[in-house]
């Protein structure tokens, strides 16, 4: 399919832009205020837990049905360390995407894949950290900060997943062959979702995990 073909099956908008381009900045458009809803309910709630466990400080909570002393639950280290690796994985599409307009298919394929593994660690942190605060005594309904932080973090986990496994079709595409330089626009599509999910993430770190 030539580029003209593939222009006219997805004609500009009165704004100029592709269709599917404005449809997915629409979309994250309302996604962002899915997300400042959750961050306001957290922020209005911090603080206000009347038992532990907490996310900095040592506090009275209840483990294996008797109250004792528990500490904080935040791990920052690996967070901060998560955190770089989801940054640095919007730099790694964008030099996926250089590589998919220009046609370097090795470029492509290899910043992508970087992409879908940097994606795949986040998640797969977030995992641990649900699994480690869990056996600290922080269930969904343990404290107002538990169920605030799961809720906003799970969504955002959640968002991130989607977006490794929209990459990862993009990947197989781009494996096979079938993403030739007219149909870079489908990896943008993917790199603009999986911007978005990182700059919430750029929100989200220090608010729930510095500001105490």
């Amino acid at each position: 399919m030539s580029h003209a073909d593939a222009h006219a099956m997805h004609p500009p908008t009165a704004t100029g832009l592709d269709t599917r381009k404005l449809a997915i900045w629409t979309f994250i458009g309302s996604e962002c205020l899915f997300f400042a809803s959750l961050i306001s309910t957290y922020l209005v709630y911090k603080g206000k837990s009347l038992v532990g466990p907490l996310p900095h400080d040592a506090s009275q909570c209840m483990l294996d049905g008797r109250m004792q002393q528990c500490e904080g639950v935040f791990e920052i280290p690996l967070v901060t360390f998560g955190t770089a690796v989801l940054l640095f994985s919007s730099y790694f599409v964008v030099k996926a995407l250089s590589g998919a307009q220009r046609g370097n298919r090795k470029q492509l394929i290899g910043w992508l894949s970087a992409t879908v593994v940097g994606g795949l660690f986040f998640v797969g942190m977030q995992v641990y950290e649900f699994y480690h605060f869990f056996h600290k005594g922080l269930g969904y309904t343990t404290n107002v900060f538990s169920a605030s932080f799961y809720t906003l973090t799970g969504f955002h986990g959640t968002h991130v997943t989607l977006g490794v496994i929209w990459l990862s079709t993009v990947l197989v595409l781009a494996i096979r062959g079938k993403l030739p330089p007219e149909k870079a626009l489908n990896l943008e599509l993917a790199a603009l979702y999986w911007h978005f999910v990182d700059v919430v993430w750029i929100v989200i770190f220090p608010v729930v995990y510095l500001m105490k």
